[in-house]
């Protein structure tokens, strides 16, 4: 995480830049297809200071190492992946993990489906007695 912590007026002038997605007080989210310009732009030989400064970036507010920092994880990304690695999320909730280099059986999909019905069941019978606990502990109270 970056050292920076951004203003107001900061946060607003980066959200008016059409290559960033969204900002903290933290951390930019740049726009996946500016990653993906900027990686093809630094393979033509071009600088990353000048990337930046041609798309639009202050580099008095993101930093001066930022562009540097950036392209290196962003060209890392590009020769393990390609250039789907910039519009698919990875990281969170919505990650699944590694993928599985086995392929599924419907046998086996069915397996992990019923274990999942049978966690929620249980889940499910769960919730259902800690509300009637809760319904008799406030009878009691009452």
């Amino acid at each position: 995480m970056s050292k920076i912590i951004f203003s107001a007026f900061q946060i607003k002038q980066l959200e008016t830049n059409p290559n960033v997605s969204k900002v903290s007080e933290r951390s930019i989210t740049y726009h996946p297809d500016f990653k993906l310009k900027a990686v093809k732009e630094y393979l033509k030989n071009k600088e990353p200071m000048q990337i930046f400064l041609e798309n639009g970036f202050d580099l008095s507010i993101i930093g001066k190492e930022n562009p540097n920092q950036c392209l290196k994880r962003w060209r890392k990304l590009y020769k393990e992946i390609g250039e789907s690695a910039f519009h698919t999320e990875r990281r969170g909730k919505g990650s699944t993990g590694r993928p599985s280099s086995k392929q599924s059986t419907p046998e086996v999909e069915l397996k992990k489906a019923q274990a999942r019905i049978a966690f929620l069941e249980a889940e499910l019978d769960f919730l259902k007695k800690l509300d009637e606990l809760e319904r008799q502990a406030f009878q009691k109270k009452s």
